[in-house]
């Protein structure tokens, strides 16, 4: 039978496109896959090939919910353990590998208690706080920003960050520079803290000179609460928008953006990178660690990524950057080759390679 590799992962599309990467290569060498996670991570499971088996486990955070909640999930932690060391003493993975979130703790912690070959990916500069907790307990650590800071005694592996095959189809994809004709830009705000850029990209908009802002067409991704106030303030400045809480087409729309605005999420750094687009980020000020800033510097180093502090952006001054990239277009091309250089479509081979040799051998 072929070998069966467990992926564990949480539940935010951070954490979920690269496993899904790792789910779609294995499976193309032959292997099984299964993932664990929870039910905020099986949403994204659609995403994933019909062949992977998914395994839902009793998980929880510290980070939400009252006192009893938070007493609780100490309890629910552990049933999801010894759940997954049932599961795995039954289906003997070959290797656990962890993406990070807390529903990753089971199966790592499974792993660990039963001295299978495991190791985690951690997708940003900075170790999330399970992927700290396991760091010391697993055979390697992969990392998909470089430098990743890492607990002393811990040796990490720069792979980058996988990205999914719907991104790599689309990798490299021609550049068209912005000029006096109708212009794409997309606004992408991760799974969380997109509040502020519903405000305050549809003001800036508003801002930009009639002939620039008459030009755009933009795709804005808001939550549900913030997407009708969005819509009217993109519709007051005769701006034609396309809200919605979630695209499922983003590699598309990278590829046909002219402008790309953007939390710096690990996974959202590494699709623009892949596809080239330039981008103005601004990073998730409440971000663990601050590691939407760490993730953010490669691209502002390699002059691809304009990076704006969350407590500096205001509607002017993300109006002039969205003006100097969009009225340049030599600017604009070089951005958008500046960001193909610092992708790293190979990242998900990488992967693989670790995978492959840390439980190639195991019976």
């Amino acid at each position: 039978m072929a070998k069966l590799l467990l992926i564990a992962a949480g539940g935010t599309g951070g954490h979920m496109f690269p496993a899904q990467a790792l789910a779609e290569a294995m499976l193309a060498r032959g292997w099984r896959v299964k993932l664990s996670t929870d039910d905020r991570g099986a949403r994204y499971a659609g995403g994933f090939p019909a062949e992977v088996t998914v395994e839902r486990v009793a998980s929880a955070t510290f980070a939400r919910g009252g006192v009893a909640a938070k007493l609780m999930v100490p309890f629910r932690i552990l049933g999801g353990v010894l759940g997954a060391v049932v599961s795995q003493l039954r289906d003997r993975p070959a290797i656990v590998v962890g993406f990070g979130g807390y529903p990753s703790i089971p199966a790592l912690s499974a792993a660990w208690l039963l001295r299978r070959p495991r190791m985690i990916h951690e997708q940003n500069g900075v170790l999330g706080r399970v992927n700290q907790l396991f760091a010391r307990r697993v055979h390697k650590v992969a990392c998909g920003t470089w430098p990743t800071a890492l607990p002393a005694g811990v040796t990490g592996e720069p792979t980058g960050n996988p990205v999914r095959q719907s991104v790599l189809d689309r990798a490299a994809a021609p550049y068209i520079p912005p000029g006096d004709y109708p212009m794409s830009m997309l606004v992408i705000g991760g799974s969380q803290g997109a509040r502020i850029l519903s405000d305050v990209v549809p003001a800036a908009v508003a801002l930009l000179p009639d002939g620039l802002r008459g030009n755009l067409r933009i795709a804005h991704q808001a939550r549900d609460e913030d997407g009708a106030r969005a819509a009217a303030a993109y519709e007051a400045a005769g701006v034609r928008a396309e809200i919605a809480p979630f695209f499922s087409d983003i590699p598309r729309r990278l590829s046909e953006a002219q402008l790309v605005i953007s939390r710096s999420g690990a996974s959202s750094v590494a699709d623009i990178s892949v596809i080239g687009r330039p981008s103005i980020l601004i990073p998730f000020a409440a971000a663990t660690g601050d590691h939407q800033t760490a993730n953010a510097r490669g691209l502002l180093d390699a002059a691809a990524a304009v990076v704006l502090p969350e407590k500096a952006l205001d509607a002017a001054l993300l109006a002039g950057h969205i003006a100097a990239i969009l009225d340049d277009p030599h600017k604009a091309e070089t951005m958008a080759r500046a960001a193909l250089g610092e992708g790293k479509p190979d990242a998900t081979a990488r992967l693989v390679a670790l995978v492959e040799d840390l439980g190639g051998d195991t019976e």
